[in-house]
């Protein structure tokens, strides 16, 4: 079984990569579509409710079961979730439309769940196990197998039940019997079951061969295979252990992925933790395996399935001698990891940007523990950066092309200013730069040049102010720079520094020296008289304006002591 995507209803909206556990999810840098890699898929089913666009399916091999449902002597082994999904058709006329649709003989299910609850309560009466993991649940022990191999060795020996019920079959009809199983549950075959369908697959098989439940008689048209329970519940957990014996072992219970990593933490300390039978399941149950239905629907669907099974039997309902090989063997499978530069990481985690604290951020909105596991991901392509509210929060204030602030972010960062100088008495600068003859740069050497000078400037002005200075692009080729605590004479010496940077870019970048120059207004903001924020900025670039009719590569500031602030 597998899960797949469609592609031509997928909008790349990431809600699938968000919750996937394991990475399993292949994001291309357009996050057009995105794809499932099967190696890292451990068929938890999240990416199916989570998915806004129905784009998700699970698929098993529904040709394949077609052809031995043609077949005489296959047999189907059929979930007992199969009560709730085909309601309101009874059990009885499910199976019955089993045998319509060609099947030879119905298995219910149970046979599975009771072999593997005999089977754990042996072996967990063979000798002191200290910590024993259940194994009957496909997601956890794949989990384990990708992500924890220090837990491998702590998985019960047993395999899943549906394997264990193929295995019984063929044990009493012989090697050559093929079987299909239908069910909830992500189950691997692994060479003893001949087709894995969705109960979904198992309702298209139905009206590929004209066959309706509903329309079928409400008792069993064949004798049917047992269906009671004795020793076991749903998914081969011993029904003895439910309450604590002397002779059973303490049992923690677990249920979801995320008590992996404390689990691992507890076995492998120097001053290790027994934990007694793991009880752990990825969710709460076949019923509850997101392929089974909406989540919603969880407890309907128990009752439904609970309405329909049949008083417990008080006798074993396989003789002893019939017992086929039950166990199972795991082996730590860690995909190799896509090599990652640690100068691309730390260029993920500088887009993400840090908390006021200047640590990562590290909230999990991701669905990654940390913005390095988060970071490491998107380098691998496992995910956006999209995903991560905090880079989306500074992408909406921050230019593409340049990096510096967006003009969107200025007239709130300027107001703030102005209340904290009023506040502090503390004083601050506005420059407004403005490239001299850029249209001419791209006239002659082309809109590239442009482009790359654009950027020149913007790292410039970055390395020239400080980290909690503000630098924005305000135009086409128009600057804003915002310095905090500074003086008028401070604010020239910053403004001459990007004066003679911006002249000096010109040779560097094989345009000729002095191709490039800029003009730059200086407004020192004095606190005894504070401007408003309009005003702020019309003066800031009435003075740049004055320095292009002074001749353009030069400084001019605002002069206070001059009447409405004259430039000087």
């Amino acid at each position: 079984m597998k899960f797949v995507v469609h592609q031509d209803r997928c909008v790349g909206c990431l809600a699938c990569a968000r919750v996937c556990p394991t990475g399993a999810i292949a994001v291309p840098e357009t996050v057009a579509t995105v794809s499932i890699t099967d190696p890292s898929c451990i068929r938890c089913g999240l990416c199916l409710p989570a998915c806004p666009e129905d784009a998700i399916s699970a698929l098993g091999n529904l040709d394949m079961a077609q052809v031995l449902a043609n077949r005489p002597g296959t047999v189907l082994i059929l979930g007992t979730e199969a009560a709730a999904h085909f309601h309101p058709a009874t059990p009885e006329q499910v199976v019955n439309a089993c045998y319509a649709a060609g099947f030879t003989m119905v298995s219910r299910g149970v046979l599975g769940d009771e072999l593997v609850a005999e089977e754990y309560l042996r072996i967990w009466g063979t000798g002191e196990w200290g910590t024993l993991i259940r194994s009957s649940d496909p997601v956890v022990v794949g989990a384990i197998t990708l992500e924890y191999p220090e837990l491998v060795s702590y998985l019960a020996p047993v395999t899943t039940p549906p394997v264990a019920e193929a295995r019984y079959l063929r044990h009493q009809a012989g090697a050559g019997l093929k079987i299909v199983y239908a069910g909830a549950w992500p189950v691997a075959g692994d060479g003893d079951l001949d087709a894995v369908i969705t109960f979904e697959e198992l309702g298209r098989l139905f009206a590929a061969k004209g066959v309706d439940p509903r329309q079928l008689p409400m008792t069993f048209s064949r004798i049917p295979m047992e269906r009671r329970r004795h020793l076991s519940l749903a998914g081969g957990f011993p029904a003895a252990w439910l309450t604590p014996r002397p002779d059973g072992p303490r049992v923690l219970r677990v249920r979801g992925l995320d008590g992996l990593k404390a689990m691992a933490r507890a076995v492998t300390r120097e001053d290790r933790v027994d934990l007694g039978f793991v009880d752990m399941l990825s969710c709460e149950g076949a019923l509850d395996h997101p392929m089974a239905g909406p989540r919603e629907d969880l407890f309907w669907r128990r009752a439904v399935v609970q309405m329909t099974e049949p008083p417990r039997s008080l006798q074993p309902l396989m003789e002893r001698q019939a017992r086929p090989w039950l166990r199972a063997t795991f082996e730590a499978r860690p995909l190799a990891s896509l090599p990652v530069r640690e100068d691309d990481v730390l260029a993920a985690m500088e887009q993400i940007g840090t908390s006021p604290t200047g640590n990562p951020w590290d909230c999990g909105a991701c669905g990654y523990r940390t913005c390095r596991e988060f970071s490491e991901a998107v380098v691998r392509g496992r995910t956006s950066l999209r995903l991560c509210p905090f880079y989306l929060q500074r992408q909406a204030v921050t230019d593409p092309v340049t990096g510096l602030g967006s003009r969107a972010l200025l007239v709130p960062r300027l107001d703030e200013e102005l209340k904290r100088s009023k506040r502090t008495e503390e004083r601050f600068a506005v420059l407004f730069l403005d490239l001299d003859k850029l249209k001419d740069i791209n006239d002659v050497h082309g809109h590239l040049m442009g482009d790359t000078v654009i950027r020149e400037v913007a790292q410039l002005i970055k390395a020239t102010t400080r980290e909690y200075d503000l630098g924005v692009k305000y135009g086409g080729d128009e600057f804003v720079v915002v310095l905090q605590r500074i003086d008028a004479d401070g604010a020239l010496r910053v403004a001459e520094a990007l004066r003679s940077g911006v002249e000096q870019m010109g040779q560097r970048l094989g345009i000729g020296a002095g191709a490039v120059t800029v003009s730059i207004g200086v407004y020192p903001v004095e606190t005894t008289e504070l401007p408003t924020v309009g005003v702020l900025l019309e003066q800031a670039d009435r003075a740049m304006y004055e320095a292009k009719k002074l001749g353009r590569n030069r400084i001019v500031m605002i002069d206070h002591g001059k009447r409405n602030g004259e430039a000087a």
